[in-house]
């Protein structure tokens, strides 16, 4: 493979990534060439010491998806760790998709329930005056105060569980990407 069929196939795996971290990788692995032409090497022996294109876009996807997460913090940039961490291998989205699925789908259900509750709290607070409750008007309003701050708690909990997920998967996403390092590196 020659040099530009490698950073071709490189920048086709990276696309989707902001313009300038792409022109960073592709720097960097230009650099590899320069430094395997000057030490005398042929452009496809760099290639092949470098590895597969493809497989080097998809870790270094998930990478900028990981360091994303660390700088931002919000949802997009969880969402793009989580897919950055699955595009690591087919093994790990047959593995860590359902229970992820799993997950994220209970936990989808537990936000729409305390959805639910908040908006019945308020239901039972603004309409308590009007009815005629049982234990009186006052307790009908401190019992919607105390759903919607039970919802309220339920969501802060959730989110809290929703950024130990995510954490856990940069964990798991560097586990994988060190393991893999070495395969994927030039042998000395």
């Amino acid at each position: 493979m020659t040099r530009q069929e490698f950073i071709d196939r490189l920048r086709l795996g990276l696309s989707g990534l902001p313009p300038k971290a792409i022109a960073e990788f592709v720097a960097d692995y230009e650099a590899h060439f320069a430094e395997g032409e000057a030490a005398g090497r042929s452009e496809a022996e760099v290639a092949e010491a470098l590895g597969d294109p493809g497989r080097l876009a998809r870790e270094l996807r998930a990478e900028a998806g990981l360091k994303r997460w660390e700088q931002e913090r919000n949802p997009s940039a969880a969402a793009a760790a989580v897919f950055a961490v699955l595009g690591l291998g087919a093994i790990d989205l047959l593995i860590l998709l359902p229970i992820l699925m799993g997950v994220a789908g209970t936990l989808f259900g537990f936000a729409v329930g305390a959805v639910a509750v908040f908006f019945a709290g308020g239901f039972v607070f603004a309409a308590g005056p009007f009815l005629d409750p049982p234990g009186g008007v006052a307790a009908a309003m401190l019992g919607g105060i105390g759903l919607m701050a039970l919802a309220t708690s339920v969501g802060a909990l959730l989110t809290l569980i929703v950024i130990g997920l995510v954490n856990v998967l940069v964990w798991y996403g560097r586990l994988h990407y060190r393991l893999l390092k070495p395969a994927i590196e030039p042998q000395a």
